[in-house]
């Protein structure tokens, strides 16, 4: 699977900023929330993952090499991409935009022109399959 983004050159105003919603809300006003990129529309953010990732106590692997440990998170509005280094990916839907909202610790982080360039700099473009980065 490939993570297509298409992005416009034309600019627009970012969305105004949602009010932080208690754990009881409505679940319809919880998904709009979700449905709001934290950073503008059309972004996408990415973390890093060295670690071995569980999802429900069950270990995530590559189908294609294996690999256990080593992830690239990526998320575009509510939904979050597991990439592993040999360039395979997938929409995992067990992770939750909120969930990857905990990893990111703060607002500093590095800015790539495209999601490919960022792929590239980071090393998961498929130039280092079946190795792990320490």
């Amino acid at each position: 699977m490939t993570l297509v983004l298409r992005t416009t050159d034309h600019t627009t105003k970012p969305a105004p900023a949602l009010p932080v919603l208690s754990a009881g809300t409505d679940p319809l006003l919880q998904l709009q929330n979700e449905m709001q990129s934290a950073d503008g529309p059309g972004v996408t953010r990415c973390v890093s993952h060295p670690h071995e990732l569980a999802l429900d106590g069950i270990p995530v692997m590559c189908s294609t090499c294996r690999a256990r440990r080593d992830w690239l998170l990526i998320n575009h509005g509510r939904h979050v991409w597991v990439r592993c280094r040999c360039g395979n990916q997938w929409l995992e839907p067990e992770i939750s935009r909120a969930d990857f909202d905990a990893l990111i610790a703060g607002p500093y982080g590095t800015t790539y022109p495209s999601v490919e360039e960022g792929l590239v700099a980071l090393g998961f473009d498929g130039a280092f399959a079946g190795i792990y980065l320490e």
